[in-house]
Protein backbone atom coordinates (compact mmCIF):
# COMPACT_ATOMS: atom_id res chain seq x y z
CA UNK A 1 0.00 0.00 0.00
CA UNK A 2 2.81 2.39 0.93
CA UNK A 3 4.52 1.59 -2.36
CA UNK A 4 1.34 2.43 -4.28
CA UNK A 5 0.91 5.73 -2.43
CA UNK A 6 4.56 6.61 -3.06
CA UNK A 7 4.20 5.79 -6.76
CA UNK A 8 1.08 7.94 -7.08
CA UNK A 9 2.78 10.81 -5.27
CA UNK A 10 5.80 10.55 -7.54
CA UNK A 11 3.57 10.53 -10.63
CA UNK A 12 1.74 13.63 -9.37
CA UNK A 13 5.03 15.45 -8.85
CA UNK A 14 6.24 14.49 -12.33
CA UNK A 15 2.99 15.66 -13.92
CA UNK A 16 3.13 18.94 -12.02
CA UNK A 17 6.75 19.45 -13.05
CA UNK A 18 5.85 18.73 -16.67
CA UNK A 19 3.04 21.29 -16.55
CA UNK A 20 5.29 23.97 -15.08
CA UNK A 21 8.10 23.34 -17.58
CA UNK A 22 5.67 23.59 -20.49
CA UNK A 23 4.88 27.27 -19.93
CA UNK A 24 6.62 30.54 -19.24
CA UNK A 25 7.59 30.52 -15.57
CA UNK A 26 10.56 32.89 -15.74
CA UNK A 27 8.84 36.13 -16.65
CA UNK A 28 5.79 37.96 -15.32
CA UNK A 29 6.56 41.62 -16.06
CA UNK A 30 5.54 42.32 -19.68
CA UNK A 31 7.14 45.77 -19.92
CA UNK A 32 10.51 44.50 -18.70
CA UNK A 33 10.34 41.43 -20.93
CA UNK A 34 9.58 43.56 -24.00
CA UNK A 35 12.47 45.92 -23.30
CA UNK A 36 15.13 43.55 -22.00
CA UNK A 37 14.38 40.11 -23.42
CA UNK A 38 12.48 40.83 -26.66
CA UNK A 39 14.20 43.90 -28.09
CA UNK A 40 17.27 43.64 -25.84
CA UNK A 41 18.14 40.00 -26.58
CA UNK A 42 15.93 38.25 -29.13
CA UNK A 43 16.09 41.08 -31.69
CA UNK A 44 19.17 42.92 -30.45
CA UNK A 45 20.84 42.38 -33.85
CA UNK A 46 17.74 43.30 -35.84
CA UNK A 47 15.61 40.97 -37.94
CA UNK A 48 12.48 41.18 -40.08
CA UNK A 49 8.90 42.10 -39.23
CA UNK A 50 6.69 39.04 -38.80
CA UNK A 51 3.87 39.55 -41.29
CA UNK A 52 5.60 41.72 -43.92
CA UNK A 53 9.24 40.57 -43.68
CA UNK A 54 10.41 44.18 -43.53
CA UNK A 55 14.09 44.08 -42.49
CA UNK A 56 15.24 46.22 -39.56
CA UNK A 57 18.46 46.75 -37.64
CA UNK A 58 16.87 48.29 -34.56
CA UNK A 59 13.43 49.14 -33.24
CA UNK A 60 12.06 52.35 -34.72
CA UNK A 61 8.71 54.11 -34.64
CA UNK A 62 7.52 51.98 -37.58
CA UNK A 63 7.84 48.77 -35.53
CA UNK A 64 6.14 47.53 -32.40
CA UNK A 65 5.91 44.36 -30.36
CA UNK A 66 2.85 42.42 -31.50
CA UNK A 67 1.06 39.44 -29.95
CA UNK A 68 0.06 36.65 -32.34
CA UNK A 69 -2.65 35.55 -29.91
CA UNK A 70 -4.14 39.02 -29.24
CA UNK A 71 -4.01 40.31 -25.68
CA UNK A 72 -7.54 41.66 -26.08
CA UNK A 73 -8.74 38.07 -26.41
CA UNK A 74 -6.62 37.03 -23.42
CA UNK A 75 -8.28 39.75 -21.33
CA UNK A 76 -11.71 38.61 -22.51
CA UNK A 77 -10.93 34.98 -21.61
CA UNK A 78 -9.64 35.91 -18.16
CA UNK A 79 -12.45 38.41 -17.62
CA UNK A 80 -10.03 40.72 -15.84
CA UNK A 81 -11.26 43.99 -17.36
CA UNK A 82 -9.31 46.62 -19.29
CA UNK A 83 -5.60 46.47 -20.05
CA UNK A 84 -4.82 48.60 -16.99
CA UNK A 85 -7.06 46.49 -14.76
CA UNK A 86 -5.58 43.23 -16.06
CA UNK A 87 -2.10 44.54 -15.28
CA UNK A 88 -2.79 43.57 -11.65
CA UNK A 89 -3.74 40.00 -12.59
CA UNK A 90 -0.76 37.67 -12.06
CA UNK A 91 -1.94 35.14 -14.66
CA UNK A 92 -2.44 37.85 -17.28
CA UNK A 93 1.03 39.24 -16.60
CA UNK A 94 2.56 35.81 -17.07
CA UNK A 95 0.70 35.22 -20.34
CA UNK A 96 1.56 38.71 -21.64
CA UNK A 97 5.23 38.01 -20.90
CA UNK A 98 5.43 34.84 -23.02
CA UNK A 99 8.00 35.39 -25.76
CA UNK A 100 6.66 32.54 -27.90
CA UNK A 101 3.65 34.77 -28.59
CA UNK A 102 5.47 38.08 -29.19
CA UNK A 103 6.79 39.09 -32.63
CA UNK A 104 8.03 42.32 -34.26
CA UNK A 105 5.21 43.84 -36.30
CA UNK A 106 4.86 46.99 -38.38
CA UNK A 107 2.91 49.44 -36.23
CA UNK A 108 0.16 50.10 -38.77
CA UNK A 109 -0.41 46.37 -39.24
CA UNK A 110 -0.68 45.82 -35.49
CA UNK A 111 -3.19 48.65 -35.14
CA UNK A 112 -5.46 46.90 -37.66
CA UNK A 113 -5.18 43.36 -36.35
CA UNK A 114 -4.95 43.57 -32.56
CA UNK A 115 -8.66 42.82 -31.98
CA UNK A 116 -9.26 40.65 -35.05
CA UNK A 117 -9.91 36.92 -35.21
CA UNK A 118 -7.99 34.74 -37.64
CA UNK A 119 -9.89 33.44 -40.65
CA UNK A 120 -9.37 32.09 -44.16
CA UNK A 121 -10.85 34.89 -46.27
CA UNK A 122 -9.87 33.80 -49.78
CA UNK A 123 -11.53 35.85 -52.52
CA UNK A 124 -13.55 37.83 -49.97
CA UNK A 125 -10.65 40.25 -49.56
CA UNK A 126 -7.74 41.33 -51.76
CA UNK A 127 -4.24 40.84 -50.33
CA UNK A 128 -2.18 43.95 -49.55
CA UNK A 129 1.51 44.38 -50.37
CA UNK A 130 2.44 42.00 -47.53
CA UNK A 131 -0.02 39.29 -48.56
CA UNK A 132 -2.40 40.12 -45.70
CA UNK A 133 -6.16 39.86 -46.24
CA UNK A 134 -8.63 41.66 -43.97
CA UNK A 135 -12.40 41.89 -43.75
CA UNK A 136 -14.37 43.44 -40.89
CA UNK A 137 -12.95 41.88 -37.71
CA UNK A 138 -11.17 39.04 -39.50
CA UNK A 139 -7.50 38.76 -40.43
CA UNK A 140 -5.73 36.30 -42.74
CA UNK A 141 -1.90 36.34 -42.53
CA UNK A 142 0.41 35.76 -45.50
CA UNK A 143 0.87 32.09 -46.44
CA UNK A 144 4.54 32.10 -45.38
CA UNK A 145 3.59 32.55 -41.70
CA UNK A 146 0.22 30.80 -41.51
CA UNK A 147 1.81 27.76 -39.90
CA UNK A 148 3.70 29.94 -37.41
CA UNK A 149 0.41 31.56 -36.42
CA UNK A 150 -1.38 28.21 -36.09
CA UNK A 151 1.33 26.66 -33.91
CA UNK A 152 1.56 29.73 -31.69
CA UNK A 153 -2.21 29.89 -31.18
CA UNK A 154 -2.27 26.15 -30.40
CA UNK A 155 0.51 26.68 -27.86
CA UNK A 156 -1.43 29.47 -26.14
CA UNK A 157 -4.64 27.41 -26.13
CA UNK A 158 -3.00 24.34 -24.60
CA UNK A 159 -0.56 26.10 -22.27
CA UNK A 160 -2.88 28.69 -20.76
CA UNK A 161 -6.28 27.07 -21.32
CA UNK A 162 -7.41 29.88 -23.63
CA UNK A 163 -10.14 29.65 -26.30
CA UNK A 164 -9.16 29.42 -29.96
CA UNK A 165 -8.65 32.79 -31.66
CA UNK A 166 -10.52 31.56 -34.72
CA UNK A 167 -11.93 28.33 -36.11
CA UNK A 168 -9.92 25.20 -35.22
CA UNK A 169 -10.18 23.87 -38.79
CA UNK A 170 -8.49 27.02 -40.09
CA UNK A 171 -5.45 26.54 -37.85
CA UNK A 172 -5.24 22.86 -38.71
CA UNK A 173 -5.18 23.75 -42.40
CA UNK A 174 -2.55 26.45 -41.91
CA UNK A 175 -0.39 24.08 -39.88
CA UNK A 176 -0.39 21.57 -42.76
CA UNK A 177 0.09 24.25 -45.43
CA UNK A 178 3.12 25.88 -43.81
CA UNK A 179 5.32 23.43 -41.84
CA UNK A 180 8.15 24.77 -39.62
CA UNK A 181 11.03 26.21 -41.63
CA UNK A 182 14.57 27.18 -40.60
CA UNK A 183 13.49 30.71 -39.65
CA UNK A 184 10.75 29.49 -37.31
CA UNK A 185 12.95 26.79 -35.80
CA UNK A 186 15.82 29.22 -35.20
CA UNK A 187 13.56 31.72 -33.45
CA UNK A 188 11.99 28.91 -31.43
CA UNK A 189 15.40 27.78 -30.15
CA UNK A 190 16.32 31.37 -29.23
CA UNK A 191 13.07 31.89 -27.31
CA UNK A 192 13.45 28.55 -25.55
CA UNK A 193 16.97 29.47 -24.46
CA UNK A 194 15.81 32.81 -23.05
CA UNK A 195 12.50 31.71 -21.53
CA UNK A 196 13.24 28.11 -20.59
CA UNK A 197 10.34 26.30 -22.28
CA UNK A 198 9.49 24.93 -25.72
CA UNK A 199 6.50 25.24 -28.02
CA UNK A 200 5.72 21.53 -28.56
CA UNK A 201 3.70 22.30 -31.71
CA UNK A 202 6.83 23.61 -33.45
CA UNK A 203 8.77 20.47 -32.52
CA UNK A 204 5.87 18.16 -33.42
CA UNK A 205 3.37 19.88 -35.78
CA UNK A 206 1.14 16.77 -35.96
CA UNK A 207 0.34 17.33 -32.29
CA UNK A 208 -2.01 20.13 -33.38
CA UNK A 209 -4.27 17.62 -35.11
CA UNK A 210 -4.97 15.94 -31.76
CA UNK A 211 -5.50 19.02 -29.62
Amino acid sequence: MKTLIFSLLTLSILLASSLVSSQNTRFSDPDTVIQNEFWGKLYAQGGASFFCETPFTSKGFLLTDGYIYPLAQVRSALDCGTSSQCADDDRYRQIASDLHNIVPVRSRVEMRRRNARFEELGAVARPDECGIRESAQFFEPPERVKGDVARTVAYMVETYDLPWAGATRVFEGWNRLDPPDDRELTRHRQVADIQGNENPFVLDPERLENL
